[in-house]
């Protein structure tokens, strides 16, 4: 039987069965709930959604994913990640512990975490690698709630990304903000910009899976002489990316907007739609 701390956590696991990726184990605990949108072929989709719309001081979501060997997973949420305000000092909690075995594709792409005034909210993401399986990650930070008015009022937020590909840790960001301790207009923070995005491709450099997606990345740079490049020109939004190590590229995106950031989002989600990855967009009807 599972143990006491075995169920304080949500679980998704994804297997190949009959030749299609199936949500074979499927675990949900308050206030995560997790949706499983039917796909139009054989991958898997997995929506997180909560019941009050969003996380409240004290709200702790544990979930635990595992993508089975040759599967395709796509993780995104319903909607923005609502993070509401702290009364009594209480930290919202996000803790996510992923596996992907050999030849396994998951991405998780989530809307923005939208974190209100006076709110306090910690994230932890720490996935383990087979040496064939392919991670990318989306982490995506508005500054509160843009369309009142309310920007960099939050009281804290804290986010950590780790990945250990066999065993052995290839990417660790860690990130911290507290506005009432720094200056968030400050160009050494962020400046005029209200919407921040990351991106984090980890894989096998010799995959051809992971070789399209950096190349899609690599587009995203300044024009090289012969190369393909998408043109980011004309939109308001800074965008970097960079090849940290063999097997593991970071995109760093920031915006005064969300729309300003939609097509960049448009260029990854085309990427990913194309036959080697799940062969549509999952999100092609949200936007």
């Amino acid at each position: 039987m599972p143990s006491a701390i075995d169920m304080d956590w949500s679980e998704l696991e994804v297997a190949q069965v009959q030749g299609r990726n199936r949500l074979v184990t499927c675990r949900n605990l308050q206030p995560l709930k997790l949706l499983n949108p039917a796909a139009p072929n054989s991958s898997c989709h997995v929506v997180l959604s909560s019941y009050g719309g969003g996380m409240v001081a004290g709200d702790s979501i544990r979930l635990r994913i595992k993508g089975g060997a040759g599967t395709r997973l796509f993780v995104s949420s319903q909607s923005n990640t609502k993070i509401f305000k702290s009364i009594d000092g209480q930290v919202a909690e996000q803790q996510v512990v992923g596996e992907l075995t050999d030849d396994a594709l998951a991405v998780v792409f989530p809307d923005p975490v939208v974190p209100q005034a006076g709110s306090r909210y910690r994230q932890l993401q720490h996935w383990n690698l087979a040496a064939n399986s392919l991670l990318v990650v989306v982490d995506w930070l508005h500054s509160g709630r843009m369309d009142i008015g309310e920007k960099f009022e939050f009281h804290s937020f804290f986010s950590e990304l780790q990945v250990r590909r066999e065993g052995r840790l290839v990417l660790l960001d860690r990130f911290s903000f507290c506005p009432t301790e720094h200056i968030a207009t400050s160009p050494a923070n962020f400046g005029t910009y209200q919407t921040n995005f990351s991106l984090y491709l980890v894989g096998n450099p010799t995959d051809p899976r992971f070789t399209r997606l950096a190349a899609l990345l690599e587009q995203l740079r300044l024009p090289l002489p012969d190369t393909p490049q998408f043109d980011l020109s004309g939109y308001d939004c800074l965008v970097a990316v960079a090849q940290a190590r063999p097997g593991v590229y970071v995109l760093r995106a920031s915006a005064p907007s969300r729309q300003a950031l939609q097509p960049l989002c448009a260029h990854l989600l085309a990427g990913l739609a194309e036959g080697a990855f799940f062969n549509y967009n999952p999100l092609a009807r949200k936007y």
